[in-house]
């Protein structure tokens, strides 16, 4: 039986539901153990009992679907990437650099030596957005 329903408007993951949807999106629908295995090695130490309560707590936020039909639940992200990163970085903008885009740019560049290939796929984006 999948357990499967719809994010509510305005909802946000927290920063370890960020992990969690993460994880997801890279390795796709998992088990439990699976997510607390990449958490434990790319992340930080997380008991398999934290990742378990906050899955099943993500299920009922509808950040995840889990399907039940097997012994071994398996979770999948019921949030799509790209629709989630661009949700939290447009408040992030929105609440950092008075909604400006330039300004978080500037503040990127200013503070991080950016290498001449990242500098060179940026003015290609740029190149593009022009077109």
């Amino acid at each position: 039986m999948m357990k499967k329903t719809k994010k509510e408007p305005g909802a946000e993951p927290t920063k370890s539901e960020l992990e969690i949807l993460q994880v997801l999106w890279q390795l796709g629908p998992s088990t439990v153990r699976a997510v607390n295995d990449v958490l434990n090695a790319q992340k930080r130490e997380v008991q398999y009992t934290s990742t378990l309560k906050l899955m099943q707590i993500m299920v009922e936020k509808n950040f995840l679907n889990r399907d039940e039909s097997q012994m071994k639940h398996i979770y999948s992200a019921a949030v799509e990437e790209k629709e989630t990163k661009g949700h939290l970085l447009e408040r992030f903008v929105d609440n950092l650099f008075d909604g400006s885009p330039s300004n978080l740019m500037q503040q990127l560049l200013g503070n991080k030596k950016t290498s001449k290939k990242e500098l060179d796929a940026i003015r290609e984006m740029l190149k593009k957005l022009d077109q």
